[in-house]
């Protein structure tokens, strides 16, 4: 038997930014967080045979997905690219999705471990995802979520391919599944062509904190399924939690991913003991993430200086067990009262950028919903404001995308004109990929 390195855990870091300076009576402290993890996945990658991962690939197979028929060509070519790009020793299925959910690969509600002889079985049966039938994703997702809890793997995760809506289950059938599986696996969704619902791709990726993009041209799934899967091969460690403690007096307003894409928080705040939560950022590899926190601390006088915040990493316990710290580092976020005019009104660059982000896909959403209405006024008013945003925050592909659905007259001042004619995907793309942020530029 051949011998291995263990895999090395990841090391993580915390960096804190922010202002701390508050005008007499000021009470809202915000920070930036950037949490980065090094020296795990891409460090121990050609030493480890496996990568400790579960994964099932869904793949719509409802009666649209045969118009055109590069559809479901494109999806065939993209599992299998898919299937061959799985590190071997990770554990992995396929799922034909429909108004059902049906197992292709290796079936009999098992999971397969890849190596060449079930990764070449496993494309051999790629010819049973034949399109026909309707669409019920949360059949889909409840089937995977089954097969991803018999495996031991740390990380587990879904990639989910659909061309469609959810017209064969209710709203909140579809809510309820996401609710129940969050925190068990996480899941990239995918929407193909241009006949799909974006609120419902980014409802599926967010709730399982997962990507979320558009494929407009089938020929291109299989680069894109290809790129996911070397992610998630490339993640170390699972259900890493956001630790917030704050004092007494202390409240934690909201916490919000902001790159590489704004992912509200908030509300998925688990309590962690004594004036502690726990906010999930799902899995990690070698990357680097950033959040920004509000926390509302009480009014005091020229002079007084507190602590309004520690930031750690954890993994959550799990039936009673204590959590387990993953790194010594902590982020300090802290309150100074002082009658210094210019230090209490100076906005750290930071977090006035990522500000200016979550605005920006606001604003986009807004804009675009408007314009589906018919609110000529209000449309051009938010995508003048998000570009005007995405100049000055230097999001280019953002501005690029803006690009196709108005007509610029002054980046500047947001003075811009709806095009009379839109493509559907030029749309859609924007819609989204409107969540996705640039990185603030540090000297």
């Amino acid at each position: 038997m051949a011998n291995f390195a263990k895999p090395s855990a990841p090391r993580f870091t915390v960096e804190v930014y922010q202002n701390e300076f508050l005008p007499v009576g000021g009470r809202d402290v915000h920070a930036i967080v950037t949490v980065t993890s090094t020296g795990g996945a891409a460090a121990t990658r050609a030493a480890t045979p496996g990568s400790g991962a579960a994964v099932v690939i869904m793949v719509d197979c409802s009666g649209s997905m045969a118009y055109p028929p590069a559809k479901m060509t494109g999806a065939q070519e993209a599992t299998a690219a898919a299937i061959d790009t799985l590190h071997d020793g990770t554990s992995f299925a396929v799922i034909a999705g429909t108004h059902v959910a049906r197992e292709v690969y290796p079936g009999q509600g098992r999971l397969a471990v890849a190596d060449p002889a079930t990764r070449a079985q496993a494309k051999g049966a790629l010819g049973a995802l034949t399109p026909g039938g309707g669409t019920a994703i949360g059949t889909w997702l409840r089937l995977a979520d089954g097969l991803l809890r018999q495996s031991p793997a740390t990380i587990r995760h879904g990639i989910l391919l659909t061309d469609g809506r959810n017209e064969h289950e209710s709203p909140a059938v579809l809510r309820t599944t996401l609710d129940a599986c969050a925190g068990r696996f996480t899941c990239d969704a995918r929407g193909v062509g241009t006949d799909w619902e974006v609120k419902e791709v980014t409802g599926i990726a967010s709730a399982l904190l997962g990507t979320a993009d558009i494929v407009a041209d089938p020929a291109h799934l299989a680069e894109d399924f290809t790129l996911m899967m070397e992610s998630v091969m490339g993640k170390e460690v699972a259900d890493v939690a956001l630790r917030l403690w704050s004092p007494v007096g202390a409240e934690i307003q909201y916490v919000k991913q902001v790159a590489p894409a704004v992912q509200d928080l908030t509300g998925r705040r688990t309590e962690a003991g004594p004036r502690a939560g726990d906010y999930p950022t799902g899995s990690w590899g070698d990357e680097s993430r950033e959040y920004h926190i509000c926390v509302r601390v009480p009014g005091a006088d020229v002079g007084r200086e507190m602590l309004a915040s520690r930031v750690s990493l954890v993994l959550p316990g799990r039936l009673g067990e204590a959590a387990t710290a993953l790194s010594d580092a902590q982020g300090l976020v802290r309150a100074v009262w002082t009658d210094d005019l210019a230090a209490s009104t100076a906005i750290n660059a930071q977090v006035a950028h990522y500000t200016g982000q979550a605005e920006l896909a606001e604003v986009i959403q807004q804009g675009l919903e408007a314009r589906k209405l018919g609110d000529i006024d209000g449309a051009t008013a938010k995508l003048g404001r998000a570009v005007q945003l995405a100049s000055v925050s230097g999001n280019e592909d953002t501005a690029k995308l803006l690009a196709k659905v108005v007509d610029v007259v002054d980046v500047a001042a947001g003075t811009v004109r709806l095009k009379a004619k839109v493509a559907d995907a030029d749309e859609m793309t924007l819609e989204t990929r409107s969540t996705q942020t640039v990185r603030v530029k540090r000297n």
